[in-house]
């Protein structure tokens, strides 16, 4: 017993490699806890708050705009300082977000509040967590074991909502709220296993300038790619659950919301499998064709809606394909961001990667919601269509910036 303990507490054990990858990954999944576990109890907090539609949104979507104002920094300064340090005070921040609100949330702005604290955590522990574990590994597996980080965020995903669907039957909101921002903590105490490093800094570099990163074309290319998958993916992701309860309401296998839970999980395989494919095959010409086959599906999931009740099931499945297909860049696009910069500025590389694509993800909701109203609104056949046909059309501009950066390779 003595030498497991010493064994665990020993920096030699959680160096590099492997056992550095199982510790983020898991870390991660434990951070993301709370920060689903608001939308998958919107109903309730709609009943408990007496929110409008429009408050809702606002606590669904600031969480995310917490995540924007933040990331630049906090990114930035995994050039100065060791990632391990900023992840550990973002997992303590989530965790901390998580139980104020379990304790102290009354109503709208109380909850607004702790909810943007919750994206500056979640700004400190997902890109963070990435240059953390290009920090410490190196080698041929290192594209592969990136890419299951970034499929982690995915799994934690699902969990988030899993998790607080069923502690919240039993413990109530606060409970629930309460147990995942335990697990937060729990994260921040994980990542401390890691054996501390001292970032390779540049002389005379401001903490602050990106301007270095937004010169390098490959980098930018990826970068817009992204921004194309986050509209179409967190577009999708907030109104899945809405298409489905109106798409495939004669079904009774698969409920809108744990079919939205499975979703995660297939995300998350079709991530890592997007991610090695685009190892094997050139990246660029593989994210390309991925944006491309998600913009299809787009419209074909759009076309669903017209198909009637007794086609219910068949909905679900294809969306679920969706969800798959959606994915599969994700990793790729990262991973290709992270490779193509500079050492010394990974990480204000990856501050760019991470606020241009989350500002991508706040657009994609907003877009999806305004052409559902202009064509006709929620319970129209044709304007769930044309909403969906608008997340395919943002999707299909993604390869226009990789075939760019196509060109400067030949150049």
């Amino acid at each position: 017993m003595a030498k497991s303990i010493k064994k665990i507490l020993n920096y030699e054990y959680y160096d590099q490699g492997i056992s550095v990858v199982r510790v983020l990954c898991v870390a991660e999944v434990l951070t993301m806890g709370p920060v689903f576990a608001l939308p998958a109890l919107l109903p309730d907090f709609i009943l408990s708050f007496k929110l409008s539609s429009a408050e809702a949104g606002w606590l669904s979507g600031i969480t995310f705009a917490g995540y924007a104002a933040a990331v630049p920094v906090l990114s930035a300064l995994t050039d100065r300082m060791d990632a391990r340090r900023v992840y550990i005070a973002g997992a303590l921040v989530a965790g901390l977000s998580a139980l104020l609100f379990a304790l102290l949330a009354q109503g709208f702005w109380s909850a607004l509040l702790f909810r943007a604290l919750a994206g500056i955590g979640l700004a400190g522990t997902y890109m963070p967590g990435l240059k953390a574990m290009v920090d410490r590994t190196a080698g041929p597996q290192q594209p592969k074991w990136l890419s299951w980080y970034t499929a982690s965020f995915s799994l934690g995903t699902g969990i988030s909502f899993l998790a607080a669907g069923l502690l919240a039957q039993g413990l109530g909101w606060r409970g629930c709220f309460a147990v995942l921002g335990g697990g937060a903590v729990l994260a921040a105490g994980l990542v401390l296993l890691l054996r501390p490093q001292t970032p390779v800094v540049v002389l005379g570099a401001k903490l602050l300038d990106l301007r270095p990163v937004l010169a390098n074309r490959q980098v930018m290319a990826y970068v817009l790619g992204y921004f194309a998958h986050m509209w179409e993916l967190f577009g999708l992701r907030s109104w899945m659950v809405a298409f489905l309860a109106f798409a495939a309401a004669g079904q009774a296998v698969l409920t809108p919301t744990v079919a939205a839970a499975v979703s995660s999980l297939v995300a998350m395989a079709a991530s890592i499998g997007g991610a090695a494919l685009a190892l094997r095959f050139d990246r660029v010409r593989a994210c390309s064709v991925f944006a491309l086959s998600s913009a299809a599906l787009a419209l074909l999931v759009g076309l669903s809606a017209g198909w009637g009740s007794g086609w219910g099931l068949a909905v679900v499945a294809l969306m679920l394909v969706y969800n798959g297909v959606v994915q599969l860049d994700s990793a790729a696009l990262t991973t290709g961001t992270v490779l193509a910069a500079a050492p010394e500025r990974r990480g204000a590389a990856i501050a760019v990667h991470s606020l241009v694509g989350f500002i991508g993800g706040f657009l994609g909701p907003l877009g999806f919601g305004w052409v559902l109203d202009m064509a006709g609104g929620h319970q129209s056949a044709p304007a769930w269509t044309f909403a969906f046909a608008s997340l395919g059309a943002v999707a299909a501009l993604g390869p226009l910036a990789l075939w760019g950066l196509n060109r400067t390779k030949r150049n």
